[in-house]
């Protein structure tokens, strides 16, 4: 099972953002975690970031010839991008949104999320091990 795991807008900078938010470790840490993750949970995951978001609408168009489900954890577009929405929707495999934080419980216009209608399952405010929660989603061994 291959998971492709999409990293948005400012995620780069994990760690030097606010860590009592969004935890104390690097972009590069999170992803060795993942990738540790996916192989105890007998799948692998091809982890991408950026900052521009017509780059993760071409790499969800790319995915969706190889990827047998996703991770999206879309930063601040989640609140406004309906590209990256119409981009998830035209996926036929599990989507599970993730959010290090717990957006429910911020700021009034980072608790809507505009993605929230067309993925399979939400986690949300479980820090980095929301990562492998979603793996385990994906992979039914949740």
């Amino acid at each position: 099972m291959q998971i492709g795991v999409f990293n948005g807008v400012n995620l780069d900078v994990l760690g030097d953002r606010d860590p009592e938010i969004y935890g104390g470790i690097s972009y590069n840490e999170l992803e060795t975690r993942i990738y540790a993750w996916a192989a105890e949970l007998g799948c692998s995951a091809r982890c991408s970031q950026t900052n521009h978001e017509g780059e993760i609408i071409d790499s969800l168009h790319e995915a969706r010839a190889w990827a047998n489900g996703v991770v999206i954890n879309p930063g601040a577009w989640t609140h406004y991008s309906y590209a990256i929405h119409d981009a998830l929707e035209l996926f036929d495999v599990p989507v599970v949104e993730v959010h290090l934080s717990d957006i429910s419980g911020r700021e009034d216009w980072r608790k809507r999320s505009v993605i929230e209608a067309v993925v399979t399952h939400r986690v949300i405010g479980e820090g980095p091990a929301g990562y492998r929660r979603a793996l385990a989603l994906l992979t039914d061994t949740e």
